[in-house]
């Protein structure tokens, strides 16, 4: 699903214009990846949690050449799934 088809589908169970649910979507979007830029942890009881890791360096490979390559250390995001989050994707995996 590509954002315009997740908008629709959120003003479909709300009552509000696709235009508008996609600005809330938009908003939503900044607060999230403004606080993780700053640190902050967001958690969303039952959904999950999005956080700040750091990645120390390490020692690589180029997959084309073999080659050893050093990656250097970086901060990326993650997010870990809720219990109710977990059981909703297991439920619906179960019934296929």
């Amino acid at each position: 699903m590509n954002k315009t088809e997740f908008v629709a589908k959120v003003s479909d169970k709300t009552e509000y214009s696709q235009k508008s649910c996609d600005e809330i979507i938009k908003a939503a979007i900044e607060v999230v990846s403004e606080s993780l830029a700053n640190g902050e942890d967001i958690s969303f009881i039952g959904f999950g949690t999005f956080t700040v890791s750091e990645r120390s360096a390490r020692e690589g490979k180029n997959p084309q050449t073999g080659e050893k390559i050093k990656i250097p250390a970086t901060i990326v995001p993650k997010f870990k799934a809720g219990k109710a989050l977990k059981d909703a994707v297991a439920k619906s995996i179960h019934s296929i």
